[in-house]
């Protein structure tokens, strides 16, 4: 049987959101992918949406549990906002997580098929040989996901504003650099040749304990596998495990983690993401950007009094 995890003391507070705008020249729809999805890793303390000029708007959770935002656009400018403040753990990445051996395709729960196999952009059926030659040895389970994690961080090149929508796993091996969505696809696609359940991952990831000399901040994609029956984070942008993440979305692959979905004529024409570090009760959300209140983007981790079991 399977344990439900409880949720770890959240003695960081993060402040995250974007804002967006969009051009359209006619009627349009979007589907939205903006807000944090309930998650054991983090609590919302609060959060504003505000959709342009009261634009028609509903929201919905889609197969993969994840909240979208369906509005309707009529033609000119329309700015949307999303502004969070957010509890996390000062822990990193699956400290908690107990690692058990794969369930094979006979155990697997029915809802975790998905998860295994091709889709569009981690068309692991191209990839079988190539799995099979380079991580075949290794043993499976743990061993093979950090193997494939490794493999990637130090033979894929991150090349920033290298993205493009039309590019597969498949795509990415051969061109060999990609954004974190790139090696995203590779994770998940490479860990379902062997028939791990595995998931792309959309959020937000501040830089605490972890310096970025370049103080970029934009929605960030990572994998999960399933091991064991619970989610185990694999990021082979990093290879390091990290702290905060705020899971926005997750799903086969990017065509269930886009941020913005556009159905008719219109087009982005503004994009700004924030997530960093604050002081409890400092910032609140609608306030200006103001880095110098930031608390991260440093190897010191500052923690607080974790805040209260809800």
């Amino acid at each position: 049987m399977i344990s439900v995890l409880p949720a770890p003391e959240f003695d960081i507070t993060v402040r995250v959101g974007c804002n967006l705008a969009y051009e359209a020249t006619g009627p349009a729809t979007l589907l939205l992918n903006l807000q944090p999805r309930p998650d054991r890793n983090h609590r919302v303390i609060f959060e504003a949406l505000t959709i342009g000029e009261n634009l028609p708007a509903d929201e919905f959770t889609d197969s993969h549990g994840n909240r979208v935002l369906r509005v309707n656009l009529s033609a000119g400018t329309h700015y949307l906002r999303h502004d969070a403040i957010v509890a996390i753990s000062s822990r990193p990445d699956n400290h908690d997580i107990p690692v058990g051996r794969p369930l094979t395709p006979g155990e697997l729960p029915p809802g975790l098929f998905r998860y295994t196999l091709p889709s569009r952009y981690c068309d692991s059926d191209k990839l079988t040989r190539f799995a099979w030659e380079k991580f075949g040895q290794v043993e499976h389970g743990l061993p093979r996901v950090t193997a494939i994690s490794q493999w990637l961080h130090d033979n894929i090149e991150y090349r920033l504003m290298s993205g493009r929508a039309d590019l597969s796993a498949w795509d990415i091996l051969q061109r060999g650099y990609g954004v974190c969505r790139d090696f995203a696809h590779l994770t998940v696609a490479l860990n379902r040749t062997f028939n791990v359940p595995a998931r792309y991952v959309t959020g937000h990831l501040p830089d605490i304990g972890f310096p970025d000399p370049g103080n970029h901040m934009d929605f960030h994609a990572y994998a999960e596998v399933n091991l064991g029956g619970h989610w185990f984070t694999t990021d082979a942008r990093f290879h390091v495990p990290r702290i905060g993440r705020i899971k926005i979305s997750c799903g086969q692959d990017a065509v269930d983690g886009a941020f913005s979905t556009i159905f008719g004529g219109a087009t982005l024409s503004y994009f700004q993401v924030w997530a960093y570090q604050v002081a409890r009760g400092k910032v609140v959300v609608g306030d200006p950007l103001d880095l110098t209140r930031r608390l991260d983007n440093q190897w010191t981790i500052q923690t607080e009094e974790p805040y209260p079991i809800s």
